[in-house]
């Protein structure tokens, strides 16, 4: 076998080119942009390489293209494996990788066991490491460094996938390290190894968060359908306690009244004294008032309040006085430690039991129903004179017996009574010249037994599927 001047290959012996008779010229050039292994050597070809035809290196064909510019010509023939082949233009030759020379950046497959290719801006790149035989533990810290920064600064899927082949391929840096542990020193070796194990953990575990944060970030931007109809949100509605704070208010104020309004936390004397509850009185035992470090309580009703407004407004006093109220009642069906009332006064001149009479049914059958009706009972109060409890004939019933009414045909409300003479001294009042009458009445009760309510505690529960049955 015999190669010209231009490369060409003449069989069985040299002959007239025929690839100048078509004209082509010994100019052919042929564009050899990566290295070759031809036989047992590598052949990197800096420049452009003539050859009057397709040839083959290796494995791969290369097919001359017309280059106007002329190649200096090398008259070396490199004899590999079978034939000579003579290459036109500067050439570099790369000993076999076996031979343990300094590994360097070249085009192709990496040369040196620890040189890793990976894809930059369109070319491959081989980033050369330290042989596994000068492999310590400062090499292992930044290479952990290096490889942590790297998942880090990932933005996509792509970049995280080419970390962990870099990485953790089964041909990656860390797989050709732990290969290669049984060349690294002996005082080494341990530490080297155990620093590739906790490099593996590491960069899996944040590759796999960082993966996770891209797919959620991702979802949350493209999954969003904008032509999807929006999410209808109910309105609310008023708590059943406002409601009938407010339905008793706006009663009341057609009769006259208005609201009135007092602290949470009073003193005894306004709780108790000034009402006339006396000394001895259950009510002002610890056992069922709230008392605080101070001297001061919680609030058993909302009676005070009657007593700040006489002190401050001469008669005529119309007053009704929602709110809340604390006492130390065990939490069951119809008892809670806070609950709410509401008290109304009325004080001037010729007030009789009549008026609080007329005003308590007028109140019943706006507030139950028109065929509703009213008796009293005698009662006891520290602060009325006389007093009384008044009923409701039952609304469920009409007054023929039923469960809500205990198959009495009547209900308890609440008490009222005759403001007390001494009472309105203590304010003072004139109680020659003026008189009144004060009710009171707890806002749950009347919930409970407008709405057929079983259990008080239903009504602090804040259960959206009750309230809404009451919307």
């Amino acid at each position: 076998m015999w190669v010209c001047e231009c490369g060409s290959v003449n069989r069985p012996r040299p002959r007239p080119h025929a690839h100048k008779r078509r004209g082509t010229g010994p100019a052919c050039q042929a564009v050899v942009p990566t290295s070759k292994r031809v036989g047992r050597q590598r052949l990197v070809l800096d420049s452009h390489v003539s050859f009057s035809r397709t040839r083959t290196i290796g494995a791969r064909k290369i097919t001359p293209q017309a280059d106007p510019d002329e190649t200096r010509q090398v008259p070396e023939v490199w004899r590999t494996g079978i034939s000579p082949i003579r290459l036109i233009g500067p050439i570099r030759l790369i000993h076999s990788a076996r031979e343990n020379l300094p590994a360097m950046q070249t085009a192709g497959k990496p040369t040196h066991p620890l040189t890793h290719t990976h894809s930059e801006k369109g070319r491959n790149v081989h980033t050369p490491l330290l042989g596994c035989a000068s492999m310590n533990a400062a090499e292992m810290n930044r290479l952990h460094d290096e490889a942590l920064q790297q998942a880090q600064a990932a933005t996509g899927s792509a970049e995280l996938e080419a970390v962990r082949v870099r990485y953790l391929g089964r041909k990656g840096l860390l797989q050709e390290i732990m290969k290669g542990l049984g060349k690294v020193d002996p005082s080494e070796r341990p530490q080297v190894g155990k620093l590739a194990n906790e490099l593996r953990e590491e960069l899996r575990s944040l590759l796999d968060s960082r993966k996770a944060d891209l797919e959620t970030a991702v979802l949350t931007e493209t999954t969003f359908d904008y032509s999807m109809p929006g999410n209808w949100r109910q309105l609310g509605t008023r708590h059943p306690i406002s409601r009938i704070i407010e339905d008793v208010v706006q009663i009341f104020a057609r009769l006259g009244f208005t609201v009135a309004d007092g602290p949470d936390i009073e003193t005894g004397y306004y709780n108790f004294d000034a009402l006339n509850t006396p000394p001895d009185h259950p009510s002002r035992n610890e056992k069922d008032t709230f008392w605080l470090e101070t001297g001061q309580l919680l609030r058993t009703q909302t009676s005070p309040v009657q007593i700040r407004v006489m002190e401050k407004q001469k008669p005529p006093v119309r007053i009704i006085a929602p709110g809340r109220c604390f006492r130390r009642d065990t939490t069951d069906a119809t008892h809670s430690a806070n609950f709410h009332q509401i008290e109304g006064l009325y004080v001037d001149r010729k007030v009789s039991m009549a008026d609080l009479k007329s005003d308590i049914t007028y109140f019943a059958q706006e507030m139950m129903g028109p065929d509703v009706q009213v008796r009293f009972r005698p009662h006891f109060f520290p602060f009325t004179e006389p007093s009384v409890e008044y009923d409701f004939s039952c609304h469920c019933c009409n007054g023929k017996g039923c469960r809500v009414c205990g198959n009495s045909g009547w209900i308890e409300m609440a008490g009222a009574g005759m403001v007390d003479p001494r009472v309105f001294k203590l304010v003072g009042y004139d109680p020659g010249k003026f008189t009144g009458y004060a009710f009171g009445m707890g806002v749950e009760r009347i919930g409970m037994i407008k709405y057929g309510i079983p259990d008080i505690r239903m009504l602090y529960e804040n259960d959206v599927r009750f309230l809404q049955q009451l919307g």
